[in-house]
Parts: C-alpha cells; sequence; structure tokens
C-alpha cells in the first residue's frame, strides 16, 4: 500500500541543536529509497507502507546508537485507493486551486 508520511521525531535529553539527528534521519529515509521533502517541522516521506514504517524505525535504532535517551514521534499518515497521487501532485492541486483553475 502507497503512504504518504509526515514525521517528526524529536530526541529528548540530547539538547537543543537537533540538525544533527534530523540528518541522520533524513539519511535513513533516503537509503530506503523515499522520496522525502524536508521542511521546518518534519519530513514528509512518500512510499510504499512496509518500506516508510521499516525507515521511520531505523531512523530511532540510529538516534539512540547516536546517544538520545529519549524521542518522542509525531507521524501522520494518509492513505487512498481511488487513485495514485504523489506528494507533488497534492501541493500541484492547492496551487493550480489557489491562481484559479
Amino acid at each position: 500500500m502507497h503512504v504518504h508520511l509526515e514525521l517528526c521525531v524529536i530526541p529528548i535529553g540530547s539538547g537543543t541543536s537537533l540538525g544533527e539527528y534530523i540528518a541522520a534521519c533524513q539519511e535513513e529515509l533516503e537509503a530506503a529509497g523515499l522520496v522525502t521533502e524536508l521542511h521546518a517541522y518534519g519530513t514528509n516521506v512518500e512510499g510504499e507502507w512496509d518500506t516508510v514504517f521499516a525507515a521511520v524505525k531505523r531512523c530511532h535504532e540510529r538516534l539512540h546508537a547516536m546517544g538520545a535517551p529519549r524521542l518522542f514521534t509525531s507521524i501522520k499518515v494518509g492513505t487512498r485507493t481511488d487513485r495514485q497521487q504523489s506528494l507533488d501532485d497534492k501541493v500541484a492541486s492547492v496551487r493550480q486551486q489557489r491562481s484559479g483553475g
């Protein structure tokens, strides 16, 4: 099943600068061959369900291995069966609506 997922992983007890953790998680998602779109408060991820959730697990494993004692993760998941739609398609649809199309 194809899935769109918004992922935000927050290390707790690792200080206030989280860039190295975000970069490590991003590497895990990309290594899995997933389509990703990093934004200010998380990452949008697109791919097959099992691949996406296995990559999220690897993110957790890697961040713990980097010394993060605790992780708080927020996940939003969307699936649909009526048609295929990419993350780019979703954004383009809204932009088209805003331009009067």
